[in-house]
């Protein structure tokens, strides 16, 4: 499906309903069954991309609501990863898990997602997975020589499941790594490991790497200047970035090393639940239009939605895409 001039999107999540929270809670204390936690999932993933459908987005999630968090969903599903089931209580809480051998080889199950999305909306779509850096942060290492060595694995076993995405109808995929910002020293490693995770991945691959957003708090601070240059190795189409809530100076960084990416430009601030109006947002892709031409802006979120209230949150998404059409309007689209 070809897309409009500055499409529009998501990160990823969408609004986490208190009923699913408790949900969720329940049956990590056996009060409720998987059967029924997994027919909540369906109901609230089908929600979550009629809003997103409804609020014009262009290229929609299942909301990812199946997902605790962008950790234990993952480790859950690499072979050999050691998971203690026991170790958490809370719902968003990480579990314990080590990796004590050599990783597996087998597939992760997220082609689900993909025929999930494919089944219940026509509009174009994306996945995304936490990345291998982030990955190796909250997996203790007891078998690798390294976080570096341990990321490289990591990268394969993620390489095995985008192309197997990608063979099921994927043209759109996302790999999320928010701990490039609290550890910028590890960027040439972890650079090398994105590589192995998108190598031969027949999709449009976007990295998107933020500040974090645990309980809807940036867990870092800074400036993307740490990325450049190192950054202009990875192997990917598209770099997206936060600038609502931290302003827009860095987008001269894509002019100062001649990024050659599609950028993902953040103008919706998903940290405060004041909605933007359409003005600003419309103000905010023309100054990053004096940089990037709008061939190669994509438009979208921070972050993610999943801390936001569900009104919040629509009002939001709605506020994006009208900014955008008036840009667009402007640009004759």
């Amino acid at each position: 499906m070809k897309l409009p001039l500055l499409p529009t999107t998501v990160i990823g999540s969408y609004s986490m309903p208190e009923w699913l929270e408790r949900a969720k809670n329940d049956y990590l204390a056996r009060r409720l069954s998987k059967r029924d936690l997994d027919d909540m999932h369906e109901a609230v993933r089908k929600a979550a991309i009629k809003d997103q459908e409804s609020a014009g987005i262009d290229i929609v999630t299942d909301g990812e609501l199946q997902r605790d968090n962008m950790i234990d969903y993952f480790t859950e599903r690499i072979p050999g990863v050691q998971v203690d089931l026991g170790s958490k209580r809370f719902y968003y809480d990480f579990y314990d898990v080590e990796v004590r051998s050599k990783l597996g080889t087998g597939s992760l199950g997220l082609t689900e997602e993909v025929k999930f999305l494919k089944r219940y909306t026509d509009h174009p779509t994306k996945v995304s997975v936490s990345g291998p850096h982030t990955l190796v942060k909250r997996i203790r290492n007891s078998f690798y020589k390294d976080e570096a060595e341990f990321a490289i694995d990591l990268g394969k076993a993620l390489n095995r499941e985008l192309k197997e995405m990608a063979r099921a109808g994927a043209t759109e995929l996302q790999i999320d790594e928010p701990y490039y910002s609290g550890f910028p020293e590890d960027l040439p490693w972890a650079v090398k490991a994105i590589n192995a995770a998108t190598e031969g991945v027949d999709a449009h691959v976007t990295l998107h790497v933020c500040y974090g957003n645990r309980y809807g708090k940036p867990s870092f601070e800074g400036s993307y200047k740490y990325l450049f240059p190192t950054i202009l190795d990875a192997k990917v189409h598209s770099l997206s970035l936060e600038f609502a809530r931290r302003g827009e100076e860095d987008i001269q960084l894509f002019k100062e090393f001649k990024a050659p990416f599609t950028l993902g430009l953040g103008v919706i601030d998903v940290k405060t639940q004041d909605v933007e109006s359409p003005a600003l947002v419309a103000d905010r892709i023309r100054r990053a239009l004096e940089v990037v031409p709008a061939e190669r802006l994509v438009i979208n979120p921070d972050c993610g939605c999943v801390h936001l209230p569900r009104d919040v949150a629509f009002a939001k998404l709605a506020a994006m895409v009208d900014g955008t059409k008036i840009v667009r309007g402007e640009l004759g689209k």
